[in-house]
């Protein structure tokens, strides 16, 4: 325990740390605009400039979590626009709002405070794992730099919030650990579950069937446990989106009701195209345009694809190479609100390894420093850009 704590403790301190500054800092904005105040409860407002957190998709997890699914695709009468069906909750995956009423009848505490919960310590658990992959190719310092990237980048402000991101990326990243650790069922299990939480685990999932064929064609883990980390890995996403197609009658029910309800589909990026041909001119007249939160997310796409040519460069192992391009084809190449971009992309822990071998070239000290200045503006960029200026 000593020695785990004194690896790990920097680790969760350096972290902890800095996303305290960019929470504290978002908090402050949200206090100091004050415009929750004046908005719906489910819709970037509240009482309080914490119930922020709890809005948007946090609303449908905290009903999913008190009243469970009801699976239905409800036309809108006389809508002719994008959005024709209601929305359902459905739309959301049920790992995470499964760990809310969990937590709720374990500790006592209100779908908020155990969304929360399952929130933090998840994330503390993604930078954890971050930091182990990252040590394992590039030392310990490039490992706390990692750790560090992770509480400041663009979309972390949902880290701290009544969302599934932080446990989504927790699960892909120590799945990702388990295949370089040759741990294949472990691999598989973690993988079968992080798709019970986001659809945009198939990247996860085809990255470690990847990875499992390369170990069979090399011969070096056998055939039985690799072949079953392949079984295993896309069963629960398979299972929900049978289990939602089979309540609603049509098997294809999910994606017509992310397509009806919230005009989420695969358009092989035309939408993307559009904002980035519209936003640099001044124009928004593209689906759910959000200028400031649009302006972030084009930020985020120049720096991922900027930061792509160095991570080949490193050679990476396979199963994180597949990962972040097929996460990147996957957010890129669909119609979605725009100003998401920042949080869809925010699992691509991968991106951070380049950036963090160039900060083990400093101090500690002068690392801090440079994490803490992008921490104390996440609270802008990561956090109120998305929650208040968008919709996350």
């Amino acid at each position: 325990m000593r020695r785990a704590a004194e690896h790990y403790g920097p680790v969760l301190a350096v972290y902890g740390t800095l996303k305290l500054i960019g929470f504290a800092a978002f908090m402050w904005l949200l206090h100091s605009a004050g415009d929750y105040r004046t908005k719906h409860p489910r819709f970037g407002g509240g009482a309080h400039p914490w119930d922020v957190l709890a809005s948007w998709d946090g609303w449908w997890y905290q009903q999913i979590a008190v009243h469970g699914y009801d699976p239905q695709l409800v036309p809108i009468p006389g809508a002719t626009g994008p959005i024709t069906l209601e929305g359902n909750s459905a739309a959301f995956f049920p790992l995470y709002p499964a760990m809310m009423r969990l937590v709720s009848e374990l500790t006592g505490l209100g779908p908020y405070g155990a969304g929360l919960l399952v929130s933090v310590v998840a994330s503390l658990t993604a930078a954890l794992g971050i930091y182990a992959i990252t040590e394992r190719l590039g030392g310990r310092r490039a490992g706390l730099a990692a750790a560090g990237l992770w509480a400041v980048w663009p979309g972390s402000g949902v880290e701290w919030a009544v969302y599934s991101d932080s446990l989504y990326v927790a699960l892909a990243v120590w799945a990702c650990h388990a295949v370089l650790s040759r741990r294949w069922l472990t691999a598989g299990l973690l993988t079968c579950v992080a798709g019970l939480n986001r659809p945009t685990a198939v990247a996860l999932i085809a990255a470690v069937v990847v990875a499992a064929l390369l170990a069979l064609y090399r011969f070096r883990d056998g055939i039985l446990r690799p072949v079953a980390a392949m079984v295993v890995a896309p069963l629960g996403l398979l299972a929900y989106l049978g289990w939602v197609g089979h309540q609603m009658g049509d098997y294809s029910g999910y994606f017509k009701l992310q397509s009806g309800a919230w005009a989420h589909e695969w358009d092989y990026g035309r939408h993307t195209l559009h904002v980035f041909t519209s936003v640099p001119v001044g124009h928004f007249d593209y689906l759910s345009a959000w200028p400031f939160a649009d302006l972030i997310g084009i930020g985020v796409v120049l720096l991922a694809l900027a930061l792509l040519p160095l991570l080949i460069r490193l050679r990476l192992p396979a199963v994180l190479m597949v990962y972040t391009v097929l996460t990147l084809v996957l957010v890129l190449g669909s119609q979605q609100i725009f100003g998401n971009v920042s949080r869809y992309l925010l699992p691509l822990f991968p991106l951070f390894l380049p950036l963090a071998l160039a900060l083990r070239r400093l101090g500690l000290t002068h690392q801090l420093v440079l994490l803490g200045i992008a921490a104390l503006a996440s609270g802008s960029y990561a956090g109120y850009g998305l929650f208040e200026l968008g919709v996350p």
